[in-house]
Protein backbone atom coordinates (compact mmCIF):
# COMPACT_ATOMS: atom_id res chain seq x y z
CA UNK A 1 0.00 0.00 0.00
CA UNK A 2 2.80 2.37 0.91
CA UNK A 3 4.48 1.55 -2.37
CA UNK A 4 1.35 2.45 -4.34
CA UNK A 5 0.98 5.70 -2.44
CA UNK A 6 4.62 6.60 -3.16
CA UNK A 7 4.17 5.90 -6.87
CA UNK A 8 1.06 8.11 -6.91
CA UNK A 9 2.99 10.95 -5.25
CA UNK A 10 5.65 10.74 -7.96
CA UNK A 11 3.35 10.34 -10.97
CA UNK A 12 0.80 13.08 -10.24
CA UNK A 13 3.30 16.01 -10.08
CA UNK A 14 4.99 14.70 -13.23
CA UNK A 15 1.67 14.60 -15.10
CA UNK A 16 0.82 18.11 -13.93
CA UNK A 17 4.21 19.37 -15.07
CA UNK A 18 3.81 17.78 -18.50
CA UNK A 19 0.36 19.32 -18.93
CA UNK A 20 1.46 22.82 -17.90
CA UNK A 21 2.09 25.23 -20.81
CA UNK A 22 5.71 26.05 -21.50
CA UNK A 23 6.78 29.56 -20.59
CA UNK A 24 8.69 31.38 -23.33
CA UNK A 25 11.10 34.25 -22.80
CA UNK A 26 10.81 37.03 -25.39
CA UNK A 27 13.41 39.79 -24.99
CA UNK A 28 15.11 42.51 -27.02
CA UNK A 29 18.85 42.98 -27.31
CA UNK A 30 20.82 46.22 -27.11
CA UNK A 31 20.40 48.99 -29.66
CA UNK A 32 22.97 48.98 -32.47
CA UNK A 33 23.63 51.81 -34.99
CA UNK A 34 23.62 50.85 -38.70
CA UNK A 35 23.39 52.68 -42.02
CA UNK A 36 20.34 52.82 -44.27
CA UNK A 37 21.42 53.60 -47.85
CA UNK A 38 19.16 55.85 -49.94
CA UNK A 39 18.79 57.28 -53.41
CA UNK A 40 18.62 55.69 -56.88
CA UNK A 41 22.31 54.81 -56.66
CA UNK A 42 22.20 54.20 -52.90
CA UNK A 43 25.00 56.73 -52.51
CA UNK A 44 23.37 58.48 -49.55
CA UNK A 45 23.12 57.09 -46.05
CA UNK A 46 21.21 57.85 -42.88
CA UNK A 47 21.54 56.42 -39.38
CA UNK A 48 19.14 53.73 -38.22
CA UNK A 49 19.02 51.94 -34.89
CA UNK A 50 18.23 48.24 -34.75
CA UNK A 51 18.10 45.60 -32.05
CA UNK A 52 17.76 41.84 -32.00
CA UNK A 53 14.66 39.94 -30.88
CA UNK A 54 15.28 36.72 -28.96
CA UNK A 55 12.89 33.90 -28.10
CA UNK A 56 14.16 31.48 -25.46
CA UNK A 57 17.70 32.74 -26.02
CA UNK A 58 17.60 32.21 -29.80
CA UNK A 59 17.95 35.10 -32.24
CA UNK A 60 14.73 35.24 -34.27
CA UNK A 61 14.59 38.68 -35.89
CA UNK A 62 16.12 42.14 -36.04
CA UNK A 63 13.80 45.06 -35.35
CA UNK A 64 13.74 48.84 -35.55
CA UNK A 65 11.63 51.35 -33.65
CA UNK A 66 9.60 50.84 -30.51
CA UNK A 67 7.09 47.97 -30.12
CA UNK A 68 3.37 48.54 -29.57
CA UNK A 69 1.43 46.39 -27.11
CA UNK A 70 -1.85 45.16 -28.58
CA UNK A 71 -2.71 43.22 -25.41
CA UNK A 72 -0.70 42.10 -22.38
CA UNK A 73 0.29 39.01 -24.38
CA UNK A 74 0.67 40.26 -27.95
CA UNK A 75 2.71 43.11 -29.41
CA UNK A 76 3.80 44.38 -32.82
CA UNK A 77 7.22 45.66 -33.85
CA UNK A 78 8.80 46.66 -37.15
CA UNK A 79 11.27 44.30 -38.80
CA UNK A 80 14.76 45.14 -40.05
CA UNK A 81 16.86 42.78 -42.14
CA UNK A 82 20.15 42.49 -44.00
CA UNK A 83 20.00 42.20 -47.79
CA UNK A 84 22.84 40.57 -49.74
CA UNK A 85 24.00 43.25 -52.21
CA UNK A 86 26.89 41.29 -53.67
CA UNK A 87 27.21 40.50 -57.39
CA UNK A 88 27.96 36.96 -58.63
CA UNK A 89 31.62 37.84 -59.23
CA UNK A 90 32.16 39.51 -55.85
CA UNK A 91 34.59 37.67 -53.61
CA UNK A 92 32.61 38.34 -50.43
CA UNK A 93 29.06 39.13 -49.41
CA UNK A 94 28.07 42.78 -49.13
CA UNK A 95 25.23 43.25 -46.68
CA UNK A 96 22.94 46.28 -46.55
CA UNK A 97 20.32 46.95 -43.93
CA UNK A 98 16.71 47.47 -45.00
CA UNK A 99 13.46 48.25 -43.20
CA UNK A 100 10.71 45.69 -43.54
CA UNK A 101 7.08 45.39 -42.54
CA UNK A 102 5.59 44.69 -39.12
CA UNK A 103 5.76 41.54 -37.00
CA UNK A 104 3.15 40.14 -34.62
CA UNK A 105 4.74 38.58 -31.52
CA UNK A 106 2.96 36.35 -28.99
CA UNK A 107 4.71 36.35 -25.62
CA UNK A 108 2.94 33.18 -24.42
CA UNK A 109 3.66 30.93 -27.41
CA UNK A 110 6.84 32.67 -28.58
CA UNK A 111 5.37 32.70 -32.09
CA UNK A 112 6.40 35.47 -34.52
CA UNK A 113 4.44 36.09 -37.71
CA UNK A 114 4.65 38.82 -40.39
CA UNK A 115 1.70 41.18 -40.73
CA UNK A 116 0.19 41.80 -44.15
CA UNK A 117 -0.75 45.48 -43.93
CA UNK A 118 -2.54 46.48 -47.19
CA UNK A 119 -0.60 48.98 -49.35
CA UNK A 120 2.10 49.36 -46.68
CA UNK A 121 5.36 50.48 -48.30
CA UNK A 122 8.56 49.72 -46.34
CA UNK A 123 10.20 52.90 -47.62
CA UNK A 124 7.45 55.54 -47.56
CA UNK A 125 4.96 54.26 -44.96
CA UNK A 126 5.25 54.93 -41.24
CA UNK A 127 2.53 53.38 -39.09
CA UNK A 128 0.84 54.84 -36.05
CA UNK A 129 -0.84 52.27 -33.76
CA UNK A 130 -3.87 52.56 -31.50
CA UNK A 131 -5.31 49.41 -29.92
CA UNK A 132 -5.31 46.88 -32.79
CA UNK A 133 -5.55 49.57 -35.49
CA UNK A 134 -2.62 50.64 -37.70
CA UNK A 135 -2.92 53.97 -39.53
CA UNK A 136 -0.44 54.88 -42.26
CA UNK A 137 -0.07 56.35 -45.72
CA UNK A 138 -0.03 53.48 -48.20
CA UNK A 139 1.29 53.39 -51.75
CA UNK A 140 -0.37 51.83 -54.80
CA UNK A 141 1.27 48.86 -56.50
CA UNK A 142 2.47 51.03 -59.39
CA UNK A 143 4.01 53.55 -56.98
CA UNK A 144 1.94 56.42 -58.35
CA UNK A 145 -0.80 57.05 -55.75
CA UNK A 146 -0.90 57.72 -52.03
CA UNK A 147 -3.68 56.39 -49.79
CA UNK A 148 -4.88 56.98 -46.24
CA UNK A 149 -5.16 53.49 -44.76
CA UNK A 150 -6.42 52.13 -41.45
CA UNK A 151 -6.01 48.38 -41.00
CA UNK A 152 -7.31 46.24 -38.15
CA UNK A 153 -5.49 43.05 -37.18
CA UNK A 154 -8.63 40.92 -37.17
CA UNK A 155 -9.61 41.87 -40.73
CA UNK A 156 -8.02 41.19 -44.12
CA UNK A 157 -9.38 44.27 -45.86
CA UNK A 158 -8.60 47.76 -44.52
CA UNK A 159 -11.46 49.55 -42.79
CA UNK A 160 -10.27 52.78 -44.44
CA UNK A 161 -8.73 53.26 -47.87
CA UNK A 162 -9.00 56.81 -49.22
CA UNK A 163 -6.91 58.15 -52.08
CA UNK A 164 -4.90 61.22 -51.08
CA UNK A 165 -3.40 62.08 -54.45
CA UNK A 166 -0.19 61.35 -56.36
CA UNK A 167 2.89 60.13 -54.53
CA UNK A 168 5.58 62.79 -54.52
CA UNK A 169 8.87 61.25 -55.64
CA UNK A 170 11.52 61.55 -52.94
CA UNK A 171 14.73 59.82 -51.89
CA UNK A 172 13.93 60.18 -48.20
CA UNK A 173 12.00 57.54 -46.22
CA UNK A 174 8.69 58.47 -44.57
CA UNK A 175 8.57 61.56 -46.78
CA UNK A 176 5.06 61.00 -48.18
CA UNK A 177 3.42 61.96 -44.89
CA UNK A 178 4.26 61.89 -41.19
CA UNK A 179 2.78 59.27 -38.88
CA UNK A 180 -1.00 59.85 -38.55
CA UNK A 181 -2.26 61.19 -35.22
CA UNK A 182 -4.87 59.33 -33.14
CA UNK A 183 -7.52 60.77 -30.86
CA UNK A 184 -9.55 58.89 -28.24
CA UNK A 185 -13.29 59.31 -27.43
CA UNK A 186 -14.37 59.54 -30.11
CA UNK A 187 -11.78 57.45 -31.95
CA UNK A 188 -10.37 59.57 -34.76
CA UNK A 189 -7.23 59.58 -36.85
CA UNK A 190 -5.76 62.49 -38.81
CA UNK A 191 -3.64 62.23 -41.96
CA UNK A 192 -1.56 65.17 -43.18
CA UNK A 193 0.25 64.26 -46.42
CA UNK A 194 3.06 66.57 -47.46
CA UNK A 195 1.44 67.32 -50.80
CA UNK A 196 -2.25 67.16 -49.96
CA UNK A 197 -5.12 68.16 -47.70
CA UNK A 198 -5.31 67.35 -44.00
CA UNK A 199 -8.07 64.80 -43.39
CA UNK A 200 -9.59 63.39 -40.21
CA UNK A 201 -11.56 60.14 -40.11
CA UNK A 202 -13.80 58.74 -37.38
CA UNK A 203 -13.33 55.04 -36.61
CA UNK A 204 -16.45 53.05 -35.70
CA UNK A 205 -15.52 49.46 -34.93
CA UNK A 206 -15.00 47.90 -38.37
CA UNK A 207 -15.82 51.04 -40.37
CA UNK A 208 -14.53 54.57 -40.92
CA UNK A 209 -15.85 57.83 -42.33
CA UNK A 210 -14.73 61.42 -42.70
CA UNK A 211 -15.23 63.15 -39.37
CA UNK A 212 -18.46 65.12 -39.53
CA UNK A 213 -19.56 63.39 -42.75
CA UNK A 214 -22.39 60.85 -42.48
CA UNK A 215 -21.64 59.28 -45.86
CA UNK A 216 -18.83 56.71 -45.46
CA UNK A 217 -19.49 54.70 -48.57
CA UNK A 218 -16.24 55.69 -50.30
CA UNK A 219 -14.04 54.98 -47.29
CA UNK A 220 -14.56 51.29 -46.70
Amino acid sequence: MRRLALIALLVVPLALAQGAPKTHMVVFGKWMPVKLFLGPNEDKAMDMKIRSLYVDGRLREFTTGEPHDITDRVFVVRRAFRLNDSLPDDAAHKWRWQRGGWLLVNRDSGHISPLNLPLFDPFYSTASWYRDYAAYCGVSDDGEKLYAVVAQLSRRKPILRRELGPLADSDMPDSACPAPEWQRQPSRVTFEPTSGQKLTFAIHGHAADVAGDSDSGDDQ
